[in-house]
């Protein structure tokens, strides 16, 4: 998805969600500022009505509030919120990464190479939409082998709160991205269960501060 042209679809207002939404986190969409129906809108290329219903799903999440007479207002997002959302993020990884260790096999894991091969050449060529599939479909891929249908589910919906585009276009997270799949591959080959999960874990620690130190900036 781009910031315009979105393509139509009849999910089209998750589409605006999503790109409000990681807005929202990254502090594009600074908190007190109001969010304009018509100017989003154009801006992305749609109606209003999948905006509008964008920012009733917004409100529901608590990201934004409706002012009477005036629209939808960003609501504030803290550094403790920021951690507490990534902290989830990495608790349910980590667990399914661990799940994944004790089960995935050599094949497996030359895909799993694959896959970060695919990542680091997107990175060397800052293509920042593969840069942001191939890191998707790296996680998806290892959730995928830990068979944890429910806590992949919980999981995507934290993500959900992931600016994903805002790391994918920074090329020093690419290739800290790369690194650590490096190690937690070599962690899956020795069959070491603890470093699985705590190298996955960093990764989102890694995440929370790089977006606290993003939006203090």
């Amino acid at each position: 998805m781009t910031a315009t042209g979105l393509t139509r679809r009849p999910q089209l207002s998750e589409d605006v969600a999503t790109h409000l939404r990681g807005q929202i986190m990254s502090g594009v969409l600074a908190a007190g500022s109001f969010v304009r129906l018509e100017e989003t809108a154009a801006e992305l290329g749609v109606s209003a009505t999948p905006v509008r219903e964008a920012l009733v799903t917004l409100r529901g999440e608590g990201l934004v509030e409706q002012v009477p007479n005036r629209g939808y207002r960003v609501g504030g997002l803290c550094r403790e919120d920021i951690e507490d959302i990534f902290w989830l993020q990495g608790t349910i990884a980590s667990k399914l990464a661990r799940r994944a260790a004790r089960i995935i096999t050599p094949a497996q894991i030359e895909q799993l190479s694959a896959l970060n091969a695919l990542l680091r050449d997107s990175v060397s060529r800052a293509d920042v939409e593969a840069v942001e599939a191939c890191e998707f479909e790296f996680h998806r891929f290892i959730n995928k082998v830990a068979g944890g249908k429910k806590l992949a589910w919980f999981l995507f919906g934290a993500i959900r709160y992931t600016p994903a585009r805002l790391y994918a276009s920074d090329p020093a997270w690419g290739e800290e991205s790369v690194r650590s799949h490096d190690a937690l591959i070599a962690a899956f080959t020795w069959g070491d269960i603890e470093s699985v999960g705590e190298l996955m874990r960093r990764q989102f620690v890694d995440g929370a501060e790089r977006l606290v130190a993003f939006r203090s900036m």
